[in-house]
């Protein structure tokens, strides 16, 4: 399986977040820290605020933080929210179905996928929080987002 930019944004956000839970983050620092589309980003954001992973704050002093400590998000719960499908092959219209076992192998590895992301928390992702912050400052090319 191949996940979506929208969930590798997705991720993305939430790891900054996390990264930066002291203090608001804007929609345009993070699409500068990562290189990103701003547009895009919004999208995502905007998702990620109606699944409740993070709260928005408007106004001039505004900007998002997560709605939930990142120890309670899991890795697996963003997944199936931010993905569609979750099918490996098309075996519908493939006239070997009804008698192939490949479509029971493919599920049994897709569920021992998402158990292993389940098993992730956001905070998880947070291995080494000092040399992440120094590294997505570092991509930063106006400073913006420095701590």
């Amino acid at each position: 399986m191949r996940l979506t930019r929208y969930t590798d944004y997705s991720l993305r956000v939430l790891i900054h977040l996390a990264l930066h839970d002291e203090r608001l983050c804007s929609i345009g620092e993070i699409a500068r820290a990562y290189d990103v589309s701003h547009n895009h980003l919004m999208k995502v954001v905007n998702a990620l605020a109606h699944e409740g992973f993070i709260e928005t704050v408007r106004g001039r002093a505004g900007g998002m933080r997560l709605a939930r400590p990142a120890d309670e998000i899991t890795v697996g719960e963003v997944v199936r929210r931010t993905e569609e499908g979750f099918q490996l092959a098309d075996c519908s219209g493939c006239a070997l179905s009804p008698a192939c076992g490949l479509t029971g192998v493919l599920a049994q590895g897709m569920q021992a996928m998402m158990a292993v992301f389940d098993t992730y928390r956001i905070s998880d992702l947070l291995t080494d929080r000092e040399a992440m912050k120094r590294l997505i400052n570092r991509q930063s090319p106006l400073g913006v987002g420095m701590d």
